[in-house]
């Protein structure tokens, strides 16, 4: 019997065997070395403590942790391939801020960018991230205008809410407690003169009317203010038993450390950004019993717990109480997205990230309309903890202590 192929069938045979070993082979040549992701931060300026403690941390553990697994995987190539980062310092300028994240894109030629910490800087970059069809991933933001920009910045994707929802889901809580009789019908309210403040500002005076509220004082304060006390007397001056300050990381601890200082106790005070921030647990101590701020975190978490001792471990401090856990979701959406995809392909990835569900440390994140409103809105230091305390039915919130205790 002539076991025999014919020399054309052979050579066909052949060549397909050979084509079959050589794809895996020819994948892992074409992968890329690296995935290129930069990002353009405040090094330096008023905004360079929001991002110290908020974004570079998670930027930077995230990145090590996916190199130390070696990797993203791109199923695409059959292989993980590292981050490559390139940074600049955007100096807590929206103007540096835009050129640093065009330079990114145009001549550092990276795959993908990532935000800088606070609303103004997101906002201003924005533009060229849909100009240059990136996807944002903007999770130090809060603005009202998050559902009508989705509209027009079909790349953009706002992960911690906006302003109006943070002041109804605070001042519906205060009317609860008003309605209880345990404060008053009079807010007295200030706010920075930025972005953040003036959003939280606007949003609360709707919120206030809204739920029968006195606002008995309103007053803005410039960036770089250096003393509060002048503010702070004028307020302990109208006797209203909730204070509100829309307030960023340096005021913060300022207006805290003042108000301490002439004896201004309200029965409800409401700070700002900082006031989840470790530095101001470690400042403050027990004296921040009873503070509320936006954010808060669910302690009863294990995922929550271990993303805390991880942090920890890598940076060496805690993470903030507010956007850093949201934060760190964000960048496991993209992680996954990105995998799901399983090559750089931008486009792909937005589409992912628009209809994908994603397992992170706050649970299942499903975005809806390209914005994640699943938040904690109000916290509160309970016993040396920033506890979430609304929305009140959310999973491991507390209920607020009222009044807030006298200054330790």
């Amino acid at each position: 019997m002539n076991t025999r192929l014919p020399f054309a069938r052979r050579t066909l045979l052949g060549a397909a065997v050979l084509t079959l070993l050589a794809a895996p082979l020819a994948q892992a040549q074409e992968a890329p070395k690296s995935v290129r992701i930069g990002w353009a931060i405040a090094k330096t300026g008023p905004n360079a403590g929001g991002t110290a403690t908020t974004v570079a941390p998670n930027y930077r553990m995230w990145v090590k942790e996916i190199n130390d697994a070696g990797g993203l995987m791109l199923k695409a190539y059959g292989k993980r391939v590292p981050i490559e980062v390139v940074e600049y310092d955007d100096r807590s300028s929206s103007e540096e801020a835009v050129r640093a994240t065009e330079r990114l894109i145009t001549q550092d030629k990276v795959d993908f960018v990532l935000p800088p910490w606070g609303t103004a800087n997101n906002l201003a970059v924005g533009p060229t991230y849909e100009k240059h069809k990136y996807p944002l991933i903007a999770v130090n933001s809060v603005t009202d205008k998050a559902p009508d920009l989705v509209k027009r910045w079909k790349h953009a994707f706002f992960f911690l809410g906006t302003g109006a929802q943070y002041a109804e889901a605070l001042v519906s809580y205060l009317d609860e407690a008003k309605k209880a009789g345990k404060i008053g019908d009079r807010i007295a309210m200030i706010n920075i003169a930025d972005g953040f403040g003036v959003e939280l500002a606007n949003a609360a005076r709707k919120a206030a009317a809204k739920h029968g509220f006195t606002l008995v004082y309103d007053k803005s304060y410039p960036i770089g203010t250096q003393d509060m006390t002048p503010v702070l007397n004028e307020v302990k001056g109208k006797n209203a038993d909730v204070f509100l300050a829309f307030s960023y990381p340096p005021d913060t601890v300022m207006i805290t450390d003042q108000a301490r200082v002439i004896g201004f106790n309200p029965k409800v005070m409401f700070t700002g950004v900082g006031t989840q921030f470790p530095m101001y647990k470690a400042k403050f101590g027990a004296a921040a019993e009873g503070i509320m701020g936006p954010g808060g975190v669910d302690f009863d978490s294990p995922a929550i717990q271990d993303y805390f001792a991880r942090h920890k471990a890598f940076s060496g401090q805690e993470p903030d109480r507010f956007a850093s856990t949201v934060q760190y979701a964000a960048l496991q959406v993209l992680q996954q997205s990105i995998e799901r995809v399983g090559k750089v392909d931008r486009a792909a990835v937005t589409q992912e990230i628009k209809t994908g569900s994603f397992d992170t440390i706050l649970g299942p994140v499903k975005l809806e309309n390209q914005l994640f409103t699943n938040l904690w809105w109000v916290g509160q230091w309970q016993n040396g903890e920033f506890y979430g305390i609304a929305p009140s039915n959310k999973k491991g919130a507390k209920p607020a202590i009222l009044p807030k205790p006298a200054w330790k």
